[in-house]
């Protein structure tokens, strides 16, 4: 060899031409869909009529359910499944000259959401079954084989043409029954922990029954469960009869000394839910490597949230601590359900013992969380039993740190906006009394802000002998000539007719002679009582002479100041003088009083 490089050629690739994307077929109208989230859906058709058209759904559906589309969850596999089901039973009674996709009209869509508004199902389960078919279709059309007629193309580009209406957000639980659930839960969750850790024999008089157990939970231990009619099994339960000790649910109570039980899961729920609020199908998603970044007594709790699309992936910052804390919680769980978790794939927190072996996951719609709350006796606010749902204590959580926050929404609307937060979290129907409470507060503060200054004869006795109490009101120099009468106006002293809250400073006050009686700057003393009265006889005396409208609009305002704020702060005694006092003087009204 010379040594010298050689000269390369250019490296030339045969052209390559993409053969055209061919729609997935279905071979069969009985298939699985193996969904992201939730496991497997057996999807059955068979018996849907007619055929083509079943045929065609049954694929979309697949097309629907496949990577990167647009159901991800099980649970709406199922749904869309049920609502197939619907439009072909109405198919079948009302069109039945429809045999394929290209047989369908528009006028079927619209035919089948009226049929659906007829039975009565609320606006939004007919919105979201409407839409499940009108989507499938749009599946179909995608497929480019012309199937679809064109009016039903048109039709294809909306889903109804009423609104979807608003619907009736969850209430949450009275802060009464949050606490009756919080501490039967703990009860529940305290218990289940001295059970994984308390060794409570009662056998160990008998040597046949302690040898026969130990058998059992060495099978336990190494694989996990046994099942009643193994012989191991068999044989301890035999000698339970034979010693006449009780043997029901004692498979539950010899698994329930090394795994979690599924009669634990509703308490450990519950106590997470109202501790973190964390939505249902947030929390039984969890997963052992959920806890991370622990410092100065909180974690951090990472979850998936589904339904955010491309912001799955949440946290939030919880406690962290002893088991009366989330982080505490949940570090103990994922310590008790390792030895459950080595014989089960996946890394779900929620691994337990459950109907003769071990369960991963939970479907919220098997948790029997109402006869939990009925074994504990928990009624809700009139009394009755408790109908408990998950989704109520999410909100029951927001509530409760609603009010702990004092309505502050840069405090409460955490992992929400503040909009998100005021109209989903805040404005609950168990919040409105507080609600109402805070409105009739401020409405008291600021009348109480326009309120003249009431002395009765004892507290003008004592501001005479402090005068300089009457700060900021009044220099305490002027404190006599005020109430000796020098700054009078006709109902009341006034401690500034030259800076009134009604008109610019340096200004005289505008206000009629009755307005002193929503001043700040006036003082009622026993000396004015009379006046008082006299413009009350003359308020009362026009009742009969207006209408009961317009009285009111003119007079009922002050008619209320003078008897119930004004009056009542003098004794009877100082009111029965100060109508004397008015008899005797003869006192006449300003004549704008008559305007």
């Amino acid at each position: 060899m010379s040594g010298r490089p050689r000269k390369g050629r250019p490296v030339i690739f045969a052209s390559i031409t993409p053969e055209p994307q061919k729609p997935d077929p279905v071979l069969g109208l009985k298939f699985t869909i193996e969904a992201r989230y939730g496991g497997t859906v057996l999807v059955d058709m068979t018996r849907f009529n007619p055929r083509p058209l079943a045929i065609a759904f049954a694929g979309a559906l697949r097309r629907l359910a496949a990577l990167g589309g647009p159901l991800g969850a099980a649970t709406t596999v199922r749904q869309y499944g049920y609502g197939y089901r619907r439009f072909f039973a109405w198919l079948g009674d009302q069109a039945p000259e429809v045999v394929g996709p290209g047989d369908l009209r528009a006028i079927h869509i619209d035919g089948f959401a009226e049929a659906l508004e007829r039975s009565g199902i609320r606006a939004g389960t007919c919105h979201g079954t409407v839409s499940m078919i009108v989507n499938t279709l749009r599946v179909i059309e995608a497929d480019g084989r012309d199937w679809i007629a064109p009016d039903l193309q048109k039709r294809l580009r909306y889903i109804l043409a009423t609104s979807v209406g608003c619907s009736t957000p969850r209430d949450a639980y009275s802060p009464f029954v949050a606490r009756a659930l919080r501490d039967a839960a703990r009860i529940d969750v305290e218990a289940m922990f001295r059970r994984l850790r308390v060794e409570d024999r009662t056998d160990d008089d008998k040597p046949a029954i302690v040898s026969a157990r130990a058998n059992v939970e060495a099978i336990i231990a190494r694989d996990g469960s046994i099942l009643t009619d193994q012989r191991d099994m068999v044989n301890l339960y035999a000698l339970h009869r034979r010693h006449g000790l009780p043997s029901d649910g004692f498979s539950a109570y010899i698994h329930g000394r090394h795994h979690l039980l599924g009669s634990d899961l509703p308490s450990l729920l519950v106590m997470l839910t109202l501790d973190t609020g964390l939505e249902p199908e947030c929390l039984t998603a969890l997963t052992v490597d959920c806890l991370a970044n622990a410092r100065a007594g909180t974690v951090e709790l990472r979850y998936l949230k589904r339904r955010a699309g491309g912001a799955a992936h949440k946290s939030m910052r919880v406690r962290d601590g002893g088991s009366g804390t989330p982080g505490g919680l949940i570090r103990r769980l994922i310590d008790i359900t390792s030895a459950a978790r080595k014989h089960l794939p996946g890394d779900c927190l929620w691994t337990y013992h459950q109907k003769g072996g071990l369960r991963t996951g939970i479907s919220l719609g098997n948790m029997r969380v109402t006869a939990w709350a009925a074994r504990h006796n928990i009624v809700d606010d009139d009394g009755k039993p408790l109908h408990l749902l998950l989704s109520r204590l999410r909100k029951t959580h927001k509530a409760l740190w609603y009010t702990k926050t004092e309505g502050h929404m840069a405090r409460f609307a955490v992992g929400h906006s503040r909009e998100v937060a005021a109209r989903h979290y805040a404005d609950l129907p168990s919040l409105r009394p507080l609600h109402e409470a805070t409105v009739a507060d401020a409405f008291r503060e600021a009348l109480a802000t326009a309120m003249p200054i009431v002395l009765a004869p004892s507290a003008e006795q004592a501001l005479r002998e402090a005068p300089a109490q009457a700060l900021p009101l009044t220099p305490a120099g002027t404190v006599g000539s005020l109430l000796d009468g020098e700054q009078d106006v006709w109902l009341a002293a006034c401690a500034g007719f030259y800076s009134s809250p009604f008109t610019e400073a340096g200004s005289p006050c505008v206000q009629p002679f009755w307005g002193c009686l929503d001043c700040p700057n006036a003082v009622i003393t026993a000396r004015k009582l009379p006046a008082i009265l006299a413009f009350l006889a003359f308020v009362e005396e026009q009742r009969r002479g207006l209408l009961a409208s317009d009285w009111a609009v003119k007079f009922g305002h002050v008619h209320a100041r003078i008897t119930r704020q004004i009056l009542p702060a003098f004794s009877d005694i100082v009111i029965t003088d100060a109508r004397q006092q008015m008899k005797n003087e003869r006192l006449y009204l300003p004549p704008e009083a008559q305007g």
